[in-house]
């Protein structure tokens, strides 16, 4: 009886062993029992936007490498709309927040609430008036000089212009459009004969390429359009007016549309804009923020010139 008893009494010991060691061991995610997983909160300017969502996808990949849990809104290019976003993020008390802001201004009470909450606040790809805990992105006024330096050269310092501008008010569209003013005051001859938003959408900037024929004809010799949707919109109404042999069309972000239209030679250049670097960097700087570990306050990835003589160096990007 008493070696039954003894082995009973060491079969429970065992069973409560094993029992207590898989509540406390490593589970599915690789954590262990008493370790938290960082929850980052990220509202995005709009994901009807190819280039936005690229970098989304970048963050989502980055925080899975990261054991991050990611959780991305959309906007919808309401700078209303993403401040009560940030405020739900804070109320669900995220550890890090990234903002990829709708505009300068009118997105910065959504930097200031973050702060006052004591959750960190990166800005991704676009800035706002409000100081956040670190931005990751690029210089958006060297995009738009590389662009119109592009046209400069092209037309050979004499030509007429119309500039396709994104949302107004905007970081990019502010930045390009400085850019693009700061190389055409070195050119005299060189006229921006009339610039609009198309609001970074590709059916705008076509709308708004067509009036511009209907209006000046054969006295457009380049277009600038602040971001390939909106080229590839003035492209396609160019073409369907027959003319687009005549004019060249330079845009920004280097999307696969508009990689591929270098390379048919419908788009004359673009400026890539790297948006695997943006996404991943947002996400580290996000998680050292919210570890208290060191990191970059100001994160600038460089822009760079597209035509068809590199096109081979960004195709796989």
């Amino acid at each position: 009886m008493t070696k039954s008893v003894t082995l009973i009494s060491a079969l429970l010991c065992m069973t409560t062993l094993h029992l207590s060691c898989n509540q406390g061991g490593t589970g599915e995610q690789g954590q262990t029992g008493d370790s938290k997983k960082l929850v980052v909160g990220a509202t995005m300017l709009s994901m009807q936007n190819e280039f936005i969502v690229n970098i989304a996808d970048e963050m989502e990949k980055k925080a899975n490498e990261s054991n991050v849990e990611l959780i991305v809104v959309d906007a919808e290019h309401s700078p209303l709309k993403q401040i009560q976003q940030v405020e739900s993020f804070i109320a669900q008390k995220v550890d890090a927040i990234i903002l990829n802001p709708c505009e300068v201004e009118a997105s910065s009470p959504a930097v200031a609430k973050a702060l006052a909450a004591n959750i960190p606040i990166i800005n991704v790809n676009s800035a706002t008036s409000a100081k956040p805990t670190a931005f990751v992105g690029s210089d958006d006024v060297e995009s738009g000089r590389i662009a119109m330096k592009y046209i400069a050269e092209k037309l050979g310092g004499k030509g007429n212009v119309v500039m396709i501008h994104g949302y107004m008010g905007q970081a990019a569209q502010i930045q390009r459009e400085q850019g693009a003013r700061e190389v055409l005051k070195q050119y005299p001859n060189l006229k921006l004969l009339a610039h609009q938003t198309g609001e970074w959408d590709r059916a705008k900037g076509m709308a708004l390429m067509e009036n511009w024929i209907q209006s000046y004809g054969n006295q457009i010799n380049a277009v600038f359009a602040q971001n390939d949707e909106m080229g590839m919109g003035a492209v396609k109404a160019l073409t369907d007016a027959g003319l687009k042999d005549k004019v060249i069309v330079v845009s920004i972000d280097a999307i696969p549309d508009a990689l591929q239209a270098v390379k048919k030679g419908t788009l004359d250049a673009t400026v890539f804009q790297n948006a695997q670097q943006q996404g991943t960097m947002a996400i580290e700087t996000a998680v050292k923020a919210a570890k208290g570990e060191t990191y970059q306050k100001e994160t600038l990835i460089p822009f760079q010139l597209v035509t068809k003589e590199n096109l081979s160096n960004f195709m796989n990007q």
